[in-house]
């Protein structure tokens, strides 16, 4: 089967983008008004470019709860677990490969109580009371399945498709495929709720084997967003345009007989979306313009929801300012990890997003934004109905929730089935490739035809093993 480079023109535009230095496209997209020109990345270059079909979403908020949130505990109701609860895993159950966690402990009973909520009557625990008031939005995908069975290989699987690190993040292959409609903001922004260090950590938001334009810039979660964003204090405007201006010219001059530098070319246009971002990204990300009604909406006036709310609502703002792809991280530091003790884990962790996130859904639909803005919720694999340490589960990878709403999908309705106990996916499978591939589809972008060639090999995100998943 022959493959379609994306870097080829694909249209009349692309092509006078590409043809006689641009000065082609200058033209057209003043014609046009669209920000044809616009750098993708972190001043990567890239254009914005034109989807390789009609897009049912334009931007992407990835809510990550890393370390694994337990989907038998939020939105995967499995009655039979309660009733089995203290027995052994039923040798019916049982797989020559089994999930982590040993086979013959016994169930943990979910402790939670569930409601069927919304006209759609999802299940959805009372752990997520607040997001359970958008059932109707929420696409819940309950047959997930990773490669990845400990938290390295499972947030490496969920971010760049491989348990081995090295290759780019799915927010890299959207910056990449798409650009940015925004010069002055990164295209692929990353937000942690703390000063945990996430596993693998920039790994999961870099852009591997391509220019390291396509790399995920990370904000602060907490306190001014942009670290060194301000100019040196005594510094003018001015004079930080002469500084950048000669750096420029001394990396350029290095640059130009070194041209396999990615890592070089990156930190100059860097410093170029630096200099940019000193004017455009106070304003964007100034929160003291929303009203108190907002704040409240995201929970930013409580104690315990204050941090994600903020991001959330930074992830609002992003999206409506022209960054493409918003990775917001919960519990950075793995500690969704409840291998003892679920409920006071698993209970405090749910109790600082549910808000924020429905503050979030609510939001973005009353501006309009939620038909075009893809809100993906899930970590890197689910959690084991067999108990550990008494009283909390092991890492499942072979059977988790994750759920989808806004850009497009149809929302109040299940996708795909774990078995009774929730250990393993047995209606429509949807593997990490499965989903990245899905999600660029959402996008516009063929995950056949966005390629990347790296050392004559042409690359793919779903690594030539994902499949769209039409149910989505």
């Amino acid at each position: 089967m022959s493959c379609q480079r994306f870097d080829q023109p694909s249209s009349r535009r692309e092509f006078l983008q590409n043809a006689g230095c641009g000065f082609g496209a200058v033209a057209l997209s003043a014609l046009m008004q669209q920000p044809l020109l616009a750098s993708a990345g972190a001043g990567s270059g890239s254009s914005f470019k034109i989807p390789q079909h009609k897009p049912r979403a334009k931007n992407v908020i990835f809510l990550f709860m890393e370390g694994g949130p337990s989907h038998l505990d939020t939105f995967d109701y499995k009655p039979l677990l309660n009733e089995l609860a203290g027995q052994r895993l039923p040798e019916s159950f049982k797989r020559p490969i089994t999930a982590m966690g040993e086979a013959n402990s016994p169930l943990l009973e979910c402790k939670r109580t569930w409601k069927q909520r919304g006209q759609s009557g999802l299940w959805i625990s009372d752990w997520f009371e607040h997001v359970a008031a958008h059932a109707d939005d929420l696409a819940v995908i309950r047959s997930c399945a990773s490669s990845g069975i400990n938290h390295a290989g499972g947030v490496c699987s969920m971010n760049t498709g491989s348990v081995f690190g090295g290759r780019p993040s799915l927010g890299s292959w959207v910056s990449y495929g798409l650009g940015t409609e925004n010069e002055n903001l990164p295209a692929f922004v990353v937000i942690k709720d703390s000063e945990g260090t996430v596993v693998n950590g920039v790994r999961n938001w870099g852009a591997g084997f391509m220019p390291a334009t396509y790399q995920g810039v990370e904000f602060n979660g907490e306190g001014v967003p942009i670290k060194h964003l301000d100019n040196p204090k005594g510094v003018s405007a001015q004079r930080q345009r002469e500084k950048l201006d000669l750096l420029g010219a001394i990396n350029s001059e290095f640059d130009s007989t070194r041209t396999e530098n990615t890592e070089l070319e990156a930190r100059i246009r860097g410093y170029e979306l630096a200099y940019r971002m000193q004017a455009e990204a106070p304003q964007a990300v100034d929160l003291s313009k929303e009203s108190e009604a907002t704040r409240s909406l995201y929970g930013m006036d409580r104690e315990e929801t204050a941090v994600f709310g903020r991001n959330c609502l930074l992830a609002r703002r992003l999206i409506e300012n022209g960054v493409r792809f918003v990775q917001l991280y919960s519990g950075a530091g793995s500690k969704w990890d409840s291998h003892a003790g679920i409920e006071k884990a698993h209970g405090k962790l749910c109790q600082s997003v549910d808000k924020p996130i429905a503050g979030l859904l609510s939001d973005l639909k009353a501006r309009g934004l939620l038909e075009e803005t893809l809100v993906i919720w899930g970590g890197e694999f689910g959690r084991t109905p067999m108990s550990e340490a008494g009283d909390g589960r092991d890492h499942n990878p072979t059977g988790f929730t994750m759920w989808m709403a806004g850009g497009g999908v149809p929302g109040g309705r299940t996708i795909g089935s774990t078995d009774e106990l929730g250990l393993y996916a047995v209606e429509d499978r949807l593997h990490v490739h499965d989903l990245h591939s899905s999600i660029l589809h959402l996008l516009g972008l063929d995950h056949t035809k966005l390629i990347y060639s790296h050392k004559g090999r042409p690359e793919r995100i779903d690594q030539n093993e994902g499949h769209v998943l039409a149910k989505i």
